[in-house]
């Protein structure tokens, strides 16, 4: 018997997943629903223009560090409970009897609400580069070019979304195959981007401004205190450094999960750590102009600001916008198989909760395709929410920002939990699994614990404006409503 199944059964669970999924399709996975660029392009304009390069530039190298820590913890954990379930079946165990329900109810509902939201993000981020590409494709702002209207962004986020869905009712084995593309998909075209583009641009920055620029837009985002904009500006290294508990939610699926599980989670952040870092610098070398960057007259109209950086430097050079147009459908890519990854994982979550009776209708949620062996139901659950999210974009200008808050708010809540349950669990009472990372596990997991709570506080904001609350609001207050999970 494989032991990640004779641990699953340890655990009171019987193997109902196909568990085929080697280390690197696992890896793979966990990889694309981190992703190269899905987090750094989308948020980077906003952490540029918050505190100027150099908090960016060293932003992301701090939590890349921090990070670690947090993925120590939890490779640790789901050696020990390798489970679909993962984050809140941890909490429920490490808590102990008392507080266990407690725990696992309030790191499901983040756990949950916040890989929807991940969802989200991704379909808005590529509806985004979309746009932006249509944009170029048909001219630019400038020149006449077409700029998708709010109706239109919102059938692309929905049209993403069903498509995502669609594939994720298909066998896992399809999944794997499209995220194995993903992966080298990203690692090609993150190193075709990186070295290029610095070649590419005519105009670079000096080092000075990209390792210690610290500028504040106070007319543009309202905010004065220093402090508090380096937090904001942390955002793009928070919320591009989580995901990676996707390696976890596959361990019911994956074949030496108790090993395989966790070698998964830690790699995910090493590569995306360096590839990150390799990517800010790309982009931040390659500004021809900051204060043009945001301008709603430029080409890409203000919308995008690395579509701006990757139009400025080919146009400069070659006076035509086909190869930003490339490089931004390579983007694009990575958007689509991110979100196709992060679906599977909140899938994954909900099926699990449902199987402990945690949502309203689980009898239904819980249900697996009888052929495909995938969760099917909960797969058009996740989408069907995802899609209630994303209907403000016809009224309301902030909806990327409440999301991703929503998302970073619940992946970093999820995280915390079931690493403070075991940071305060008795030595004795921890069955350990094949990972264990000795005397020093202690120090890891405050550590961790610190940095996920500091995270909590970060807040994206620009005048905070009271449509983004509401819709903030909207979208979480329905934890409320929810049963706690048997």
């Amino acid at each position: 018997m494989d032991s990640g199944e004779k641990r699953l059964n340890e655990l009171g669970y019987k193997q109902e997943l196909r568990r085929e999924m080697t280390l690197f399709k696992t890896l793979a996975i966990s990889f694309s629903t981190m992703t190269l660029f899905t987090g750094i392009t989308p948020l980077y304009g906003s952490s540029l223009q918050y505190a100027g390069p150099a908090t960016l530039v060293w932003g992301w190298v701090v939590v890349s560090f921090f990070t670690w820590f947090v993925g120590i913890a939890m490779a640790e954990i789901c050696s020990s409970f390798p489970t679909t379930g993962s984050l809140y079946f941890w909490a429920a165990h490490l808590a102990g009897p008392k507080w266990g329900p407690f725990s696992s109810w309030c790191c499901a509902w983040l756990e949950t609400i916040g890989l929807i939201a991940g969802i989200g993000t991704q379909a808005y981020a590529g509806s985004q580069t979309l746009q932006s590409i249509i944009l170029l494709c048909t001219g630019t702002n400038k020149d006449g070019g077409y700029l998708a209207p709010k109706w239109l962004f919102l059938c692309m986020y929905v049209g993403l979304t069903v498509i995502w869905a669609f594939l994720n009712t298909f066998a896992l084995e399809v999944i794997a195959f499209i995220d194995i593309i993903s992966i080298w998909w990203q690692v090609i075209g993150g190193t075709v981007i990186v070295i290029m583009l610095p070649l590419v641009a005519t105009t670079r920055q000096s080092a000075s401004y990209v390792f210690t620029s610290f500028e504040l837009a106070t007319e543009s985002t309202g905010i004065s205190n220093k402090v508090y904009a380096a937090i904001l500006a942390l955002l793009v290294s928070q919320y591009s450094l989580y995901g990676y508990d996707a390696a976890a939610h596959l361990t019911e699926e994956t074949k030496g999960a108790d090993k395989n599980g966790p070698i998964a989670i830690l790699s995910s952040i090493g590569i995306i750590s360096i590839f990150g870092w390799a990517y800010i610098l790309a982009l931040t070398f390659s500004i021809k102009d900051p204060s043009y960057l945001y301008d709603t007259s430029n080409e890409t109209a203000g919308t995008f600001v690395p579509a701006q950086i990757l139009y400025d430097a080919f146009y400069g050079r070659y006076h035509s916008s086909t190869g930003a147009i490339i490089l931004l459908f390579v983007i694009w890519g990575s958007f689509f198989f991110g979100g196709l990854s992060i679906t599977t994982s909140a899938a994954r979550v909900v099926y699990a909760l449902s199987r402990d009776n945690g949502i309203p209708f689980s009898s239904i949620w819980r249900k697996v395709h009888p052929k495909h062996k995938v969760p099917s139901n909960a797969v058009w659950l996740c989408a069907a929410i995802c899609i209630l999210l994303g209907l403000p974009i016809l009224k309301v200008n902030v909806v990327f920002t409440a999301i991703t808050s929503i998302c970073t708010i619940g992946w970093v809540g999820g995280y915390a939990v079931p690493i403070f349950a075991r940071l305060i669990m008795a030595e004795k009472n921890f069955n350990a699994g094949t990972i264990l990372f000795g005397q020093s596990e202690k120090a890891y997991l405050l550590d961790s614990l610190l940095m996920d709570l500091l995270y909590l506080f970060s807040f994206p904001s620009s005048n905070i404006l009271s449509d983004y609350m509401e819709h903030f609001q909207l979208c979480t207050c329905r934890i409320r409503c929810w049963p706690r999970p048997s």
